[in-house]
């Protein structure tokens, strides 16, 4: 009888993730334009678990543009843009066989609306792919990750504006043309179904100049999907052996109870998390999207030429995974639509810890596309301080990071085709959602406070020597 592998693969990616607004900084540097994350301010008078980034009006974007006294973190960030190389050397000591990063639109195309690329942006990346290469790790490269050109948000309302298609195919071809030879694996869009939690920062639609921001958000998603399915044709017309990925953030749900209402409830939330990547692999809209917008009210624009241009097709799956969450049928369409799952334990932030979560994820997309899956981004963030003696022990870290890669195990004995793992910020980099350095993910401690002050010094934690083994051994000690 044929049995399914016990082990990981002896090809498996053992790696790391990074955003380029998260680690780079450097904002005003080399010819880069302002990005949207270049506006994601620090708020030190926000409980952290109220921490996040929120729906943005042009008032909003204005205000934050003239106020002095604002705290940018990610306009300085980690300067991974100066210390690529070090890091890099940091990085490769833990075994790690891939590097996933993403590329600065804004780097690329200052504004986004031109129509020749910077070269000192291009140059950069040249560089830090090359250097990646050098210390022996796979390039995994993220094409837009929260970095659109803030003129885009401000001049053409983001992703709402039909023009966005070109825009962001030219500048796709750009990447393609230039990296192909270096880099194999590709993701278009991080995280594209956070249009609620990560909604400004993704498709920069400033929330006063629609009408119903949510009819322009799956506009604007709408429009995003059609230059992906373009930007893959190009992808393979160029060099077909270049692998082109979608990414989701795992957002499904449990039901709140058994009751068969709540079980509908968390259905038709998790179909709506599966729309993005339904499309991006089958190639055409779910007929359980079109009964959504009917019941919402919302008319989504398309052509005959759009539904056309789906044909092309991603080459793999991925997603990142955090938590778990839980919905019923009397929470179902409110503003408390999810909760955090009651059973898990939570951080600080109160992000729950449900590693079997990550093999039922797993399964799901397996299951349902059959294409290789990576998970490009798992982690957990906690406050950290060095102590004396320059040494950071984090049991805590490394009981996250084992139980989920035993589950990955336990998927792949289930029949799943993993391919890679990617643990978020292996070095500690600016948070997201909060844009404070105190949440901190990395197996590298970097000695900078929320305000940018600090030294910079890079220390390893104990989870550092920990990820040694696992990828030394393949996974097999934990």
């Amino acid at each position: 009888m044929k049995k399914n592998p016990d082990q990981f693969p002896n090809d498996f990616l053992w790696g790391g993730a990074l955003a380029a607004n998260q680690c780079e900084g450097a904002y005003d540097v080399g010819g880069k334009g302002l990005c949207i994350a270049d506006i994601n301010v620090y708020k030190d008078n926000v409980a952290l678990k109220k921490k996040s980034n929120k729906e943005m009006s042009t008032e909003d974007i204005e205000s934050l543009l003239q106020d002095p006294s604002a705290v940018f973190p990610k306009r300085y960030a980690i300067d991974f843009y100066h210390t690529y190389q070090e890091d890099l050397k940091l990085l490769a000591g833990t075994g790690m066989n891939s590097l996933r990063i993403s590329i600065n639109w804004a780097r690329i195309f200052p504004n986004g609306d031109e129509t020749e690329p910077n070269e000192e942006g291009l140059a950069f990346y040249d560089r830090l792919i090359d250097e990646i290469i050098k210390n022996k790790m796979e390039p995994m490269v993220t094409i837009s990750h929260y970095e659109m050109p803030l003129h885009l948000a401000t001049h053409y309302n983001g992703w709402y504006d039909r023009r966005l298609i070109n825009f962001f195919v030219r500048y796709c071809e750009t990447l393609f043309k230039r990296y192909h030879d270096k880099v194999k694996y590709w993701i278009l869009v991080n995280q594209m179904n956070l249009i609620k939690y990560e909604s400004f920062n993704h498709l920069g639609i400033p929330s006063d100049r629609v009408e119903n921001l949510l009819e322009a958000k799956y506009q604007g998603v709408h429009h995003e999907l059609v230059a992906c399915a373009l930007s893959i044709d190009i992808a393979k017309k160029i060099d077909p052996s270049m692998q082109i990925g979608m990414m989701s953030y795992y957002a499904n749900c449990y039901p709140a109870t058994s009751d068969s209402k709540d079980v509908m409830a968390a259905m038709r939330i998790n179909q709506m998390q599966f729309f993005y990547s339904d499309i991006l692999v089958r190639g055409e809209y779910p007929k359980y999207a079109y009964r959504f917008f009917e019941e919402q009210n919302l008319d989504i624009k398309m052509t005959k030429e759009d539904l056309e241009a789906f044909k092309h097709t991603v080459d793999f799956v991925s997603f990142s995974y955090y938590y778990t969450k839980v919905t019923s049928a009397k929470d179902y369409g409110t503003s408390e639509e999810v909760k955090i799952n009651p059973h898990i334990k939570t951080n600080e932030w109160g992000w729950g810890i449900d590693p079997v979560g990550l093999r039922v994820a797993l399964n799901e997309y397996y299951d349902r596309y059959q294409l290789p899956i990576y998970v490009t981004e798992n982690g957990m963030g906690f406050i950290e301080e060095l102590n004396e003696d320059g040494s950071l022990h984090d049991p805590y870290r490394i009981d996250f990071l084992r139980e989920h890669i035993r589950q990955i195990k336990e998927a792949i004995k289930d029949g799943v085709d993993v391919r890679g793992y990617y643990p978020w910020g292996p070095i500690d980099i600016v948070s997201c959602s909060s844009s404070e350095m105190k949440k901190r993910y990395g197996f590298i401690y970097v000695d900078l406070d929320d305000y940018g002050h600090g030294s910079g010094k890079r220390s390893l934690k104990d989870s550092y020597y920990w990820y040694q083994t696992v990828t030394k051994s393949n996974g097999e000690i934990l």
